[in-house]
Protein backbone atom coordinates (compact mmCIF):
# COMPACT_ATOMS: atom_id res chain seq x y z
CA UNK A 1 0.00 0.00 0.00
CA UNK A 2 1.39 3.31 -0.74
CA UNK A 3 0.31 6.54 1.43
CA UNK A 4 -1.49 9.43 -0.16
CA UNK A 5 -2.00 12.37 1.78
CA UNK A 6 -5.52 14.22 0.55
CA UNK A 7 -7.16 17.66 2.33
CA UNK A 8 -9.48 15.48 4.55
CA UNK A 9 -5.93 13.33 5.37
CA UNK A 10 -3.71 10.17 4.78
CA UNK A 11 -5.10 7.50 2.78
CA UNK A 12 -3.93 4.21 1.11
CA UNK A 13 -3.82 2.99 -2.03
CA UNK A 14 -2.79 -0.27 -3.78
CA UNK A 15 0.29 -0.79 -5.91
CA UNK A 16 1.87 -3.24 -7.29
CA UNK A 17 6.04 -2.52 -7.68
CA UNK A 18 7.63 -4.95 -10.02
CA UNK A 19 11.21 -4.68 -11.11
CA UNK A 20 13.41 -6.76 -13.81
CA UNK A 21 16.99 -7.81 -11.70
CA UNK A 22 19.89 -5.32 -11.83
CA UNK A 23 19.98 -2.07 -11.92
CA UNK A 24 16.63 -0.27 -12.77
CA UNK A 25 17.25 2.66 -15.17
CA UNK A 26 13.68 3.58 -16.33
CA UNK A 27 10.14 2.79 -14.32
CA UNK A 28 7.32 3.63 -16.10
CA UNK A 29 3.70 4.18 -13.48
CA UNK A 30 0.91 2.89 -14.70
CA UNK A 31 -2.43 4.77 -14.10
CA UNK A 32 -5.81 3.04 -14.77
CA UNK A 33 -8.93 4.59 -16.41
CA UNK A 34 -12.24 5.69 -14.78
CA UNK A 35 -13.85 2.62 -14.97
CA UNK A 36 -11.68 -0.17 -14.51
CA UNK A 37 -8.66 -0.83 -11.45
CA UNK A 38 -4.93 -1.72 -11.47
CA UNK A 39 -5.85 -5.05 -12.30
CA UNK A 40 -7.57 -4.86 -15.35
CA UNK A 41 -5.94 -7.33 -17.94
CA UNK A 42 -5.20 -4.47 -20.29
CA UNK A 43 -2.85 -3.03 -17.87
CA UNK A 44 -1.27 -5.87 -16.56
CA UNK A 45 -0.35 -6.98 -20.39
CA UNK A 46 0.67 -3.83 -21.22
CA UNK A 47 3.09 -3.73 -17.58
CA UNK A 48 4.22 -7.31 -18.16
CA UNK A 49 5.29 -6.81 -21.86
CA UNK A 50 7.36 -3.32 -20.96
CA UNK A 51 9.44 -5.72 -17.87
CA UNK A 52 10.03 -7.73 -21.10
CA UNK A 53 11.36 -5.21 -22.44
CA UNK A 54 13.31 -3.52 -19.42
CA UNK A 55 11.39 -1.43 -17.47
CA UNK A 56 10.14 -1.21 -14.03
CA UNK A 57 6.71 -0.87 -13.68
CA UNK A 58 4.55 0.35 -11.00
CA UNK A 59 0.76 -0.11 -11.30
CA UNK A 60 -1.63 1.83 -8.54
CA UNK A 61 -5.18 2.58 -7.71
CA UNK A 62 -6.62 6.02 -7.54
CA UNK A 63 -8.61 6.81 -4.27
CA UNK A 64 -11.94 6.88 -5.67
CA UNK A 65 -11.27 3.19 -6.57
CA UNK A 66 -9.56 2.24 -2.95
CA UNK A 67 -12.93 2.83 -1.56
CA UNK A 68 -15.07 0.80 -3.95
CA UNK A 69 -16.54 3.75 -5.61
CA UNK A 70 -16.84 4.06 -9.23
CA UNK A 71 -17.18 7.59 -10.43
CA UNK A 72 -13.82 9.44 -9.92
CA UNK A 73 -13.09 11.65 -7.22
CA UNK A 74 -11.85 15.51 -7.36
CA UNK A 75 -8.89 15.53 -10.14
CA UNK A 76 -6.93 17.29 -7.28
CA UNK A 77 -7.73 13.93 -5.49
CA UNK A 78 -5.91 12.32 -8.39
CA UNK A 79 -2.80 15.20 -9.17
CA UNK A 80 -2.11 14.77 -5.51
CA UNK A 81 -1.71 10.53 -6.14
CA UNK A 82 0.20 11.09 -9.16
CA UNK A 83 2.65 13.29 -6.63
CA UNK A 84 2.66 10.31 -3.88
CA UNK A 85 3.44 7.89 -6.43
CA UNK A 86 6.40 9.71 -7.88
CA UNK A 87 7.97 10.60 -4.88
CA UNK A 88 7.46 6.76 -3.37
CA UNK A 89 8.90 5.37 -6.91
CA UNK A 90 12.25 8.02 -6.64
CA UNK A 91 12.68 6.58 -3.37
CA UNK A 92 13.17 3.13 -4.49
CA UNK A 93 14.90 4.15 -7.83
CA UNK A 94 16.27 7.79 -7.09
CA UNK A 95 18.51 7.35 -10.47
CA UNK A 96 15.57 5.80 -12.62
CA UNK A 97 14.06 7.67 -15.18
CA UNK A 98 10.44 8.41 -14.36
CA UNK A 99 7.47 7.73 -17.23
CA UNK A 100 3.96 8.83 -16.21
CA UNK A 101 1.75 6.64 -18.23
CA UNK A 102 -1.95 6.17 -17.76
CA UNK A 103 -5.40 4.82 -19.71
CA UNK A 104 -7.85 7.28 -20.63
CA UNK A 105 -8.78 9.00 -17.36
CA UNK A 106 -5.43 8.02 -15.95
CA UNK A 107 -3.32 9.59 -18.83
CA UNK A 108 -5.49 12.61 -18.28
CA UNK A 109 -4.73 13.10 -14.65
CA UNK A 110 -0.67 12.89 -15.26
CA UNK A 111 -1.09 15.81 -17.51
CA UNK A 112 -2.98 17.66 -14.84
CA UNK A 113 -0.37 16.87 -12.34
CA UNK A 114 2.40 17.53 -14.92
CA UNK A 115 0.78 20.79 -15.90
CA UNK A 116 1.01 21.78 -12.40
CA UNK A 117 4.27 20.47 -11.68
CA UNK A 118 5.11 16.99 -11.39
CA UNK A 119 8.48 16.30 -12.77
CA UNK A 120 9.09 12.99 -14.99
CA UNK A 121 10.63 12.27 -18.05
CA UNK A 122 7.86 12.13 -20.45
CA UNK A 123 3.99 11.35 -20.40
CA UNK A 124 2.36 8.62 -22.56
CA UNK A 125 -1.39 8.69 -22.89
CA UNK A 126 -3.68 5.44 -23.73
CA UNK A 127 -6.07 6.47 -25.41
CA UNK A 128 -6.32 10.45 -24.66
CA UNK A 129 -9.78 11.24 -23.91
CA UNK A 130 -10.17 14.46 -25.49
CA UNK A 131 -13.59 15.24 -24.87
CA UNK A 132 -16.97 13.47 -23.71
CA UNK A 133 -17.96 11.01 -27.04
CA UNK A 134 -20.19 12.89 -29.08
CA UNK A 135 -18.91 16.44 -27.82
CA UNK A 136 -16.64 18.10 -29.30
CA UNK A 137 -16.99 21.31 -28.34
CA UNK A 138 -15.97 20.21 -25.00
CA UNK A 139 -12.02 19.81 -25.15
CA UNK A 140 -10.33 19.03 -21.78
CA UNK A 141 -7.04 20.75 -23.48
CA UNK A 142 -6.39 24.44 -21.74
CA UNK A 143 -3.86 22.47 -19.09
CA UNK A 144 -1.61 20.34 -22.46
CA UNK A 145 0.71 23.71 -23.47
CA UNK A 146 1.82 24.24 -19.78
CA UNK A 147 3.30 20.65 -19.88
CA UNK A 148 7.03 19.97 -20.42
CA UNK A 149 7.93 17.16 -20.30
CA UNK A 150 7.59 15.12 -23.55
CA UNK A 151 4.14 13.98 -24.65
CA UNK A 152 3.11 10.85 -26.39
CA UNK A 153 -0.47 10.24 -27.28
CA UNK A 154 -1.20 6.73 -28.28
CA UNK A 155 -4.70 6.78 -30.07
CA UNK A 156 -7.02 4.60 -32.25
CA UNK A 157 -8.09 6.31 -35.17
CA UNK A 158 -11.53 4.65 -34.25
CA UNK A 159 -11.59 6.42 -30.53
CA UNK A 160 -15.06 8.31 -30.29
CA UNK A 161 -12.81 10.23 -27.57
CA UNK A 162 -10.64 11.94 -30.11
CA UNK A 163 -13.32 12.55 -33.22
CA UNK A 164 -12.83 14.50 -35.42
CA UNK A 165 -9.15 13.30 -35.38
CA UNK A 166 -7.75 16.85 -36.41
CA UNK A 167 -9.13 18.64 -33.21
CA UNK A 168 -6.31 16.15 -31.91
CA UNK A 169 -3.79 16.87 -33.97
CA UNK A 170 -4.14 20.65 -33.31
CA UNK A 171 -4.12 20.51 -29.50
CA UNK A 172 -1.05 17.67 -30.00
CA UNK A 173 0.62 20.86 -32.13
CA UNK A 174 -0.18 23.35 -29.33
CA UNK A 175 2.19 21.57 -27.15
CA UNK A 176 5.61 22.11 -25.99
CA UNK A 177 6.80 18.62 -26.77
CA UNK A 178 4.12 16.10 -28.20
CA UNK A 179 3.63 13.42 -30.32
CA UNK A 180 0.93 10.80 -31.78
CA UNK A 181 1.05 7.46 -32.34
CA UNK A 182 -2.12 6.39 -34.07
CA UNK A 183 -3.00 2.89 -34.24
CA UNK A 184 -5.42 2.36 -37.07
CA UNK A 185 -8.92 0.80 -36.74
CA UNK A 186 -8.28 1.03 -32.84
CA UNK A 187 -11.31 2.17 -30.34
CA UNK A 188 -10.79 3.59 -26.92
CA UNK A 189 -9.69 0.53 -25.54
CA UNK A 190 -7.53 -0.34 -28.82
CA UNK A 191 -9.91 -2.64 -30.22
CA UNK A 192 -10.23 -3.21 -33.69
CA UNK A 193 -13.52 -4.12 -35.42
CA UNK A 194 -12.84 -8.03 -37.19
CA UNK A 195 -9.64 -8.88 -34.85
CA UNK A 196 -10.46 -10.43 -32.18
CA UNK A 197 -7.87 -10.00 -29.10
CA UNK A 198 -8.26 -10.63 -25.37
CA UNK A 199 -7.48 -7.48 -22.99
CA UNK A 200 -3.60 -8.31 -22.30
CA UNK A 201 -2.56 -9.00 -25.77
CA UNK A 202 -4.12 -5.82 -26.23
CA UNK A 203 -2.43 -4.05 -23.65
CA UNK A 204 0.97 -5.98 -24.17
CA UNK A 205 1.29 -4.61 -28.51
CA UNK A 206 1.60 -1.10 -26.98
CA UNK A 207 4.86 -1.53 -25.11
CA UNK A 208 7.12 -1.35 -27.85
CA UNK A 209 5.81 1.95 -28.76
CA UNK A 210 6.19 3.12 -25.39
CA UNK A 211 10.04 1.47 -25.46
CA UNK A 212 10.88 3.57 -28.77
CA UNK A 213 9.77 6.91 -27.16
CA UNK A 214 11.82 6.44 -24.43
CA UNK A 215 14.58 6.04 -26.53
CA UNK A 216 13.63 8.99 -28.68
CA UNK A 217 13.56 11.63 -25.95
CA UNK A 218 16.75 10.61 -25.40
CA UNK A 219 19.04 7.44 -23.73
CA UNK A 220 19.48 3.60 -24.48
CA UNK A 221 16.09 1.97 -23.93
CA UNK A 222 15.88 -0.48 -20.75
CA UNK A 223 16.96 -3.41 -22.55
CA UNK A 224 18.74 -2.17 -26.12
CA UNK A 225 15.51 -3.46 -27.76
CA UNK A 226 12.72 -1.72 -29.49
Amino acid sequence: MLPVVLPSGVVSVSADWEAPAGPVNDVVMIAHGAGAGMQHPFLVGFATALRELGFATLRFNFPYVEAGRRMPGPAAHAVLTWNAVATWVRSEAPDARLWACGKSYGGRMASMAAAEGLEVDGLVYLGYPLHPPGKPEKPRVEHLPAVRSPQLFVEGTNDPFVQPLSQLEEAVASCQAARIAWIEGGGHSFEVKGRKRAAGEVGASLAPLVARFTTDVGGVPARGGA
